[in-house]
């Protein structure tokens, strides 16, 4: 008989977790569809696709995302509180605030997000915190959470009552095998969209927060296999980011022409007169801009901000793989003749794709001594300028700087002391680079002796140069690396010496309203304004897709894209134990947004 009783208990014991388990699972549901709703405004801050496809995928993500992530809290949180105190009320309870939390958690998310693009993390916290009051609007922040663990406690009870007709129902396996087929499906359908480059579905990779869509990238690449334009690439690209926005009015009434000439891995010290006398000289004659900031810590990044002139976080928008830059589409447009001269070897892993398209190429064959190829490049474009019978615009880079090359037999200039702190290596490299610096200032001479005094000349750097073997991101955002020389000829401007900070976003807008005649504001296409006016704003930003710096005046700030940050003095020397200084940071954030339209 007692046996009898406790096998009951027992048995009514199972029971009761059984229907707490089965209870939560249906919680976690109806969770997964409340979180959809509120998941629904990341779709609205990114635009709505604008195929049948893009529409299929986003409707299996969304639903197979947000309840996955309903289903990952319920198995962490509730399922292990289920086994330890199986009582409804307890769990019901504590179901609502967990639920309570983590859909708030969602909803300010999504507000973040809409904002400055970017999901929660200890860098979006803070930078919130002291933009609190234009996030949220009065005590939206406060009744938010209580309006939502009331419905949370109704849900929970409503759920309860009704989960024995629920469980006769046996939907359970149907519900959980859509789920799956949404799941799966989208991540299937991701790796198709990835390997075909459709834009109109991979423009939602960072969409929802912990999704990490599966991608075709690493089977392609061990397979040699390249990524192919699809039909639908296009589909929805130009109205989520416009560029420019409004279209460009310009009307040149001279057209003088322009010689632009990139060093990759031009240091601003090694525009000296012991190093590079001819181009020290150079900028004393004309206009020498003596704090010149590249937009980026390498070629590609550093070649998109000067032509673009957009920070380089706009980089990644598959826009720019058929979207050339403003300035080349303006200068074609006007009638002139495009040239780029540059080596084959430079130009295999150009990103991105569309950056050159509007040039005529004339690439010379790669050699493995890159100040060879340096000189042949110089005198492809030599011979080139002299067939032009109408207005040109050439862009030639310079590579020798990148490798440290010189000729073999190259006298050179004599060594000097490096700084204290450099090692062994980096002394050797330190003074190799000036011997590549000075035949690169030789080559300048015979590049530019051979141009009319009425042709504007501008010269600069790509990006600077770390000695430091490392090769970390710390060095890439280093003064040394991201200081360059930026030197113009610019007939009837003299010589001046203009000692306010300068950077890359600033010398289209400059060619394109004093040469071009464009009328547009600067805001139009460009992050950056007129190179002959201070700039409006105390920071400069620099940096890639992976991680950028601001300059201040006093700091520097070093960010990721996983929020992490660091802030060093002006030297970039001592790491300072502070917090951001959010004002700047909101400003970055914004105009890293500013031409998407939604």
């Amino acid at each position: 008989m007692q046996d009898n009783i406790f096998e009951a208990k027992k048995r009514l014991g199972r029971d009761k977790v059984s229907n707490l388990i089965n209870w939560g699972h249906w919680f976690a549901f109806y969770n997964g569809l409340l979180a959809i709703l509120i998941g629904s405004k990341y779709i609205l801050a990114l635009g709505l696709p604008e195929s049948i496809a893009g529409w299929g995928y986003l409707t299996l993500y969304t639903v197979g995302q947000f309840c996955f992530l309903s289903f990952i809290v319920y198995l962490v949180c509730l399922f292990p509180t289920t086994l330890l105190l199986p009582y409804s009320r307890i769990l019901r309870g504590f179901a609502a605030i967990v639920a309570t939390i983590g859909l708030t958690t969602l909803l300010y998310d999504t507000k973040i997000f809409e904002v400055y693009g970017i999901h929660l993390s200890p860098f979006a916290v803070d930078l919130a915190w002291t933009d609190l009051n234009a996030l949220f609007h009065g005590y939206s922040y406060f009744i938010t959470p209580i309006i939502i663990l009331v419905i949370e406690l109704t849900l929970a009870n409503y759920l309860w009552k009704r989960i024995n007709k629920i469980q006769k129902r046996n939907n359970g396996p149907k519900v959980l095998a859509v789920l799956g087929t949404c799941f799966i499906g989208s991540h299937l359908i991701h790796i198709w969209a990835d390997a075909a480059n459709v834009i109109d579905i991979t423009r939602f990779d960072e969409a929802y927060p912990l999704s990490y869509p599966a991608t075709a990238k690493s089977f392609m690449e061990r397979h040699g296999i390249e990524r192919r334009q699809s039909s639908l690439s296009k589909v929805g690209s130009e109205t989520t980011l416009e560029y420019p926005q409004v279209a460009m009015q310009c009307t040149a009434e001279t057209k003088p022409n322009v010689l632009f000439i990139s060093v990759t891995s031009l240091r601003k010290d090694m525009l000296n007169k012991e190093t590079m006398p001819f181009l020290s000289q150079y900028a004393q004659n004309n206009l020498d801009f003596t704090h010149h900031f590249s937009g980026g810590n390498g070629y590609n990044s550093s070649m998109f901000s000067m032509l673009y002139s957009l920070q380089t976080s706009y980089m990644d928008s598959d826009l720019f793989a058929f979207k050339t830059p403003v300035l080349t589409q303006e200068f074609k447009h006007q009638g002139y003749k495009l040239g780029l001269f540059n080596s084959e070897n430079f130009n295999r892993d150009v990103e991105p794709l569309a950056i050159f398209n509007d040039f005529d190429k004339h690439l010379v064959k790669p050699h493995h001594n890159n100040a060879i190829a340096d000189a042949s490049i110089i005198e492809s474009f030599k011979a080139w300028k002299t067939k032009q019978h109408q207005p040109w615009f050439a862009l030639v880079n310079l590579n020798a700087t990148e490798t440290y090359d010189t000729p073999v037999g190259y006298l050179g200039i004599k060594t000097v002391k490096t700084p204290a702190d450099y090692k062994p290596a980096q002394r050797v490299l330190f003074n190799q680079y000036r011997q590549s610096a000075s035949y690169v200032d030789k080559q300048l001479k015979n590049l530019i002796d051979n141009i009319s005094q009425d042709t504007i000349v501008v010269v600069t750097g790509a990006n600077g140069a770390v000695f430091d073997l490392k090769n970390d991101y710390k060095d890439s955002l280093s003064p040394q690396n991201v200081e360059v020389p930026l030197v113009i000829h610019w007939p009837g401007k003299g010589k001046q010496v203009i000692n306010y900070r300068t950077t890359h976003y600033n010398i289209a807008p400059t060619l394109l309203k004093r040469v071009l005649g464009c009328s547009n504001p600067d805001t139009d296409y460009s992050s950056g304004h007129n190179l002959l006016e201070p700039n409006p704003n105390d920071w400069v930003y620099v940096g890639d897709q992976r991680v950028f710096a601001i300059y201040q005046q006093n700091e520097i700030t070093v960010i990721d894209r996983h929020g992490k940050y660091r802030i060093y003095d002006i030297n970039f020397e001592n790491r300072l134990h502070k917090k951001l200084s959010a004002p700047e940071l909101i400003q970055v954030m914004r105009e890293g947004r500013r031409l998407y339209n939604n």
